[in-house]
Order: C-alpha cells, then structure tokens, then sequence
C-alpha cells in the first residue's frame, strides 16, 4: 500500500517544489514506484519534471471538476518508475467549484484511494497557502513533510501550519502524522543557519530529518532543465542531499 506524503508550508519560496521533484526523482531512483502530485496552480512541479502545461490534455483540475478518471491525467516522466498528475492555472478556480461539493474536504482523498496500490510513494506538492486545496491534500496524506528554509523569517508561520495540521488531524484525517522538518538553503558558514538548526533540533527533536539540504547552484538550474538534479548533475551536493534525505525515508519506514 503507497504511502501518500504532502509537502506543505505557507510560506512560499521554501524549496517545497524543489523537495518534492527531486526526492520523488531520488526514490524512484532507488527503484521505489514514485507518483507526484502536483496540487500548486503555479505547476511548477510539473515543469520542473519535464511537462509541457500546454500540451497536457487532463490535470488534476479535469479529475477535481470534471470527474475525469485520475489514471487518465497520469503522465510519465523521464526517470523510470516516476510519473506524475500535473497542475494548471486553472485550478485557481477548482477552489470556488469545490465550495458546493459535498464533503468537499475529502475530494482528493477519494480520487487517490484507488492509485494507492499502485505507488510506493505519493508526494503531493501543495501550494504556499493553507486553501481549500492544501486542506484537501493534508486530509488525503498519512504524513506531512514541512520544507524549512535556514533563513531569519523561517519559524514564523510554523505555528500556523501546525495548528492547521492539528484541526485536519482532529476533524478530518486521525492518521495524520509529521513525517518530519526539512531544513533546506542551510549554508553552513552562516551563523544565523546554524542558529535555526539548532532551534528546530531543540524545539522538534527526532522530528527533524537528519539530512539537511544545502544550498547548491546546480539545484537552482536544474528546473529550467525540466530536470531533477539527479539527471541534471548526479556528482552535484543537492543529488547527494536528497539521495541521502531518500535513504532516510525509506529507513524510517522499513
């Protein structure tokens, strides 16, 4: 049975896109059967793995509003064993259709349920806000994992996001579990990097993942490749970061 793991903060400019292309680029590499979702209308994700938003016939926006069957918006990718459901602008105004549905929290939930068997993993790449949308993946997911970057403003809004986490897991999905913080743009030469670090170990103890991503130029180019960094340049340290930050997952579930 896959696992389905959302990838959420409110906060935009975190590396949660980034995480999700290339940890589900690295599980897939570590022959695990990978599926992304791509719940941002940015889709960002989407390109980023190589898809062509104007040539996709059916995304998730067709399977939210049209009740188009989820496997036919499932596209391949070029890494073997990861393919994903990509996003559109419009789902923007999926949003506002939602609002009328019935248990309109749990739209995803059910449209996910029969894929499930068919992935070792689901990543869900949610969108910087806490909308009807992010609700939707964080009710459909058994984890969440929260991209933290190492920068100033990094611990505002955690709380936010937490609370949120809470009122989901209460009312509509008891499973609900942090799969863990991943602190990601860590430079180490900075002191204010070190100084999150340590304030995320000392605040959320185990619930920090070990591996930390650092900050990596061929990480930043990598996307405008349509590429995970692990195609785009496998010696680099973010291929490195994320096979190891793989590793881990797959350890913590073993």
């Amino acid at each position: 049975m896959g696992k389905i793991i959302a990838l959420a903060n409110q906060k935009g400019g975190v590396g949660k896109t980034t995480s999700t292309i290339n940890l589900a680029a690295s599980l897939a590499t570590l022959e695990k059967n990978v599926l992304v979702i791509d719940a941002d209308p940015q889709a960002n994700a989407s390109s980023g793995l190589g898809v062509d938003i104007k040539q996709v016939e059916y995304s998730l926006y067709e399977c939210i509003v049209n009740k188009t069957d989820v496997h036919e918006a499932i596209y391949t990718t070029d890494i073997e064993g990861l393919d994903i459901i990509p996003s559109h602008i419009d789902l923007v105004g999926a949003e506002i259709e939602m609002l009328n549905l019935p248990d309109r929290e749990k739209v995803l939930k059910r449209m996910f349920d029969p894929i499930r068997s068919e992935y070792d993993y689901i990543l869900i790449d949610c969108s910087p806000s806490l909308g009807l949308i992010t609700v939707n993946s964080l009710t459909a997911a058994d984890s969440v994992i929260i991209p933290v970057q190492c920068e100033y403003f990094a611990l505002e809004g955690i709380s936010k996001l937490l609370n949120t986490i809470k009122i989901i897991k209460k009312k509509l999905n008891q499973k609900l579990e942090i799969e863990g913080f991943l602190l990601t743009m860590y430079d180490s030469r900075l002191r204010l990097a070190n100084q999150i670090y340590d304030e995320m170990k000392r605040h959320f103890q185990e619930l920090v993942f070990k591996t930390v991503i650092q900050r990596n130029v061929k990480l930043s180019e990598s996307p405008s490749h349509g590429l995970p960094v692990i195609l785009y340049d496998a010696d680099s340290t973010g291929s490195k970061n994320y096979l190891a930050l793989a590793k881990e997952l797959i350890n913590k579930d073993a």
